[in-house]
C-alpha cells in the first residue's frame, strides 16, 4: 500500500493507479478504523479499481464545545488495517494542506443538511460537506462509499454531488452492527461498562418501532412513548423521528406505498457519547 502525505504524492500515485486500472474508489474517514470503516474499503476493493482512504479528523465540523481534541487517533494501527483490507493507497494530509491561508470558500448545504445534526450541530454539515468536497477533488474517485450509520451525512453528500455536478457515484453501505445491534462508532469506546451494557437498546427501540410505523399508523405517540422508554433506560433523547428517507423532511405516517423510503432516525446521549442510528420502515 501506498501512503501520500502531500498533494504531489497524492497526485502521483492516483494517476499511475488510474492509467493501470482505469479509475478510483475512495473511502474517506477521520481514522480510528473499526470493522466499519473495514467493510466500506472492502466494498471499494470489491468494485474492481485501486481503493484509496483518506484519514483527516477535519477540524471543520466540529464546534467549540466538541471533542476534536479527544477524538481518538492510532494512525499506525489505521495503516495496517487499511493494508489489510487491500487498500492500495492512503491519503493523509494535514490541515495546512487541506486549508491553506487565505481561502475563502466553503460548501454550505440547505435541505437535508437541516433539522436533526443541523440543528444539534450547526456548522456540522458545513464542514463535512467542505472537506468532502475537497477530497473528492484532491482524489478524483469514480465513487466513493460512505456508510448508511450516518444517514443525515450520505444524504447531504448525495446532495452536495448532485447539486454540483461533481463526476463521481456515492455509495451507501448498510451499518455495521456488534454482535448486540449497537452500531459501530469509533466513540464507542468512550462508553464505560454500564454504558455500553445498556446502548443497544437504542436499536431495539428503533426496530420496534419501525415495524410499528410501517403499517401506516400516526406517527407521535409511538414516538413518544419510545422517546419516554429511551429515557427511563438512561438515554437523553436529543431526537427520534420518522423521515423521508432522501430530504429528511418529517412525515407523520407511512402509506404503505411509501414505506421503502421512509426512515426512522435517532440521537441519544448515553453518559458522553452521542449514539446515532437509523433503521428503514416497511
Amino acid at each position: 500500500m501506498r501512503i501520500a502525505r502531500t498533494l504531489t504524492e497524492l497526485r502521483t500515485a492516483c494517476a499511475s493507479l488510474r492509467a493501470d486500472f482505469g479509475g478510483l474508489a475512495f473511502v474517506p474517514t477521520m481514522g480510528a478504523l473499526h470493522e466499519g470503516h473495514k467493510t466500506l474499503v472492502r466494498e471499494a476493493v470489491a468494485s474492481g479499481v485501486p481503493a484509496v482512504a483518506s484519514i483527516f479528523v477535519n477540524p471543520l465540523q466540529f464546534a467549540a464545545n466538541e471533542d476534536l481534541s479527544r477524538y481518538p487517533r492510532d494512525e499506525a494501527g489505521d495503516l495496517a488495517a487499511l493494508e489489510a483490507c487491500g487498500c492500495s493507497l492512503a491519503w493523509l494530509p494535514d490541515v495546512a494542506t487541506m486549508y491553506p491561508a487565505g481561502e475563502a470558500t466553503t460548501v454550505h448545504v440547505s435541505g437535508p443538511a437541516e433539522r436533526w445534526e443541523g440543528d444539534a450541530r450547526p456548522g456540522h454539515f458545513r464542514g463535512v460537506a467542505t472537506v468532502c468536497t475537497k477530497l473528492f477533488g484532491q482524489v478524483r474517485p469514480d465513487r466513493a462509499y460512505f456508510g448508511e450509520k450516518d444517514w443525515q451525512q450520505l444524504q447531504v453528500i448525495k446532495r452536495v454531488v448532485a447539486d454540483l455536478l461533481l463526476p463521481l457515484a456515492i455509495v451507501g453501505v448498510p451499518t455495521v452492527r456488534e454482535a448486540d445491534g449497537l452500531a459501530m462508532s469509533s466513540r464507542n469506546r468512550y462508553l464505560n461498562a454500564t454504558e455500553r451494557a445498556t446502548a443497544p437498546a437504542l436499536y431495539r427501540v428503533l426496530g420496534s418501532v419501525a415495524g410499528m410505523l410501517a403499517d401506516g399508523r400516526v406517527a407521535e405517540p409511538v414516538l413518544a412513548a419510545a422517546r419516554a422508554e429511551l429515557a427511563a433506560a438512561g438515554f437523553a433523547v436529543d431526537y427520534l423521528a420518522l423521515v423521508d428517507g432522501p430530504t429528511l423532511a418529517p412525515i407523520a405516517a407511512v402509506a404503505p406505498t411509501e414505506a421503502a423510503g421512509a426512515r426512522l432516525i435517532a440521537t441519544a446521549k448515553l453518559g458522553p457519547v452521542r449514539l446515532l442510528d437509523n433503521v428503514g420502515v416497511g
